[in-house]
Formats: structure tokens, sequence, C-alpha cells
């Protein structure tokens, strides 16, 4: 999900950091193998720690456009210092159900901030890996439970696909990607494009609620 957030603005011409502070370190080795592919525009940052996020952030913001921070669920001090640090979080779960832990995690987070800190940090939730032949009433079943839980859902589901797998085993973005070899990469694209666009949305009406807050 944040790679595809993240290739897309860059795609749209915005400089992008991610610091990956999953222990994991998918963007990190993706990066690392398609290096160039997106000029100037993409950087990565590796390893990001609690004792470094602070630096790497501040350096960041000064050139760009967009810093993504890329977050295991799991609950952790430096989870909590990256969501004190959003603008926006973003929460994706994975299919149609609301049993994942991670997600949980942070979604109890945030409101812990908002209802002891009167702390409003917006969020949503983006659901991933969804089976492209979901019905509509296992979404709205899904959006009326998020919403008994104050948690904003997106419209725009990541919907599972061949191009979103092959990504992180050879590297590169969709736009590199060949059509003959990888199955519906255009569907694939256009929901990259749409799932961008709502992003966007909601980011520059969170810093509208911020402006007006200030």
């Amino acid at each position: 999900t944040l790679h595809l957030l993240a290739t897309e603005l860059a795609r749209l011409g915005f400089r992008v950091s991610v610091l990956d502070a999953d222990p994991q370190h998918w963007i990190t080795r993706w990066h690392e193998n398609s290096q160039g592919l997106l000029g100037n525009r993409l950087a990565v940052v590796p390893y990001v720690t609690m004792g470094t996020i602070d630096r790497q952030l501040a350096e960041e913001k000064a050139r760009a456009d967009f810093v993504l921070i890329d977050l295991p669920g799991s609950r952790s001090s430096l989870l909590a210092k990256a969501v004190g640090y959003s603008d926006y979080v973003l929460i994706p779960v994975q299919g149609s159900a609301m049993d994942a832990q991670g997600g949980a995690n942070v979604i109890e987070l945030l409101q812990y901030l908002e209802d002891k800190a009167d702390i409003h940090i917006r969020h949503s939730v983006v659901l991933t890996r969804v089976n492209s032949m979901v019905t509509t009433r296992a979404m709205h079943a899904v959006k009326d439970l998020l919403a008994a839980r104050r948690v904003h859902l997106l419209q725009t589901p990541i919907i599972e696909r061949s191009a979103f797998r092959d990504i992180f085993g050879c590297g590169g973005t969709l736009y590199t990607m060949d059509a003959r070899h990888v199955s519906n990469l255009d569907k694939a694209v256009q929901n990259a494009m749409d799932f961008t666009a709502e992003v966007i949305t909601r980011l520059k009406d969170a810093q509208a609620e911020q402006g007006r807050a200030a």
C-alpha cells in the first residue's frame, strides 16, 4: 500500500521520502532493486529507529513534498512517536474483515489520543488484498462496522492483483511492467491512481483542518 502511494506520488511529479521503520524492510529492498527508475523524486531512508526518527524526519521534510513512514502495526514507542508526528495516518487492513491485530492497535492508539489527550489526527482504513468479486453488501457491512468505531474507510480498496505482488519480487513500478506478461495491469494502474487521488484529497482536508485550528 505504501509502495503504491509513494511511487504514484513520485510519478505525479512530487518529491517523496519514505522512512523505513518496518523491521522487514520491504520498501528498502524494493528500492535497492529499482534504483534510477524514478530519478531523484523518490528516496528511501532505511533502518529508521526510535533514536533516529526525529533527525531523519526533519531532514526529509526539508527536501520532500511528502514524507511517508512505513511502520509495523504492533504496539511500540516508535509507532506512538511516528503517529504523533503525522498529519494523516493510513491503516491497511487485509480483506474485508476488521480482525487484523495491527490495524486494531493503530486505531486504538489514535482513539486514545483523541479521547484522553484531545489530539485529533485524521486517519483512514484502506482495505487491501480485496478479491475483485467482493460484494457491495460486504463492503457496506465493513463500512458500518468502522463507522461504529469512528473510523473513516477509503472508498478505494486495493484489489488483489498479480501486478502488486510482482513489484516486490522483480523491482520496478507498475509503469515499467510488461502488460504482455502481467494480467490486468491496466486495472492495477487505475486502482493505484484512484487510491492515491483519494489519499491526496484526505491529506489536503487534514492540512486545511489544522490550518483552521491554528
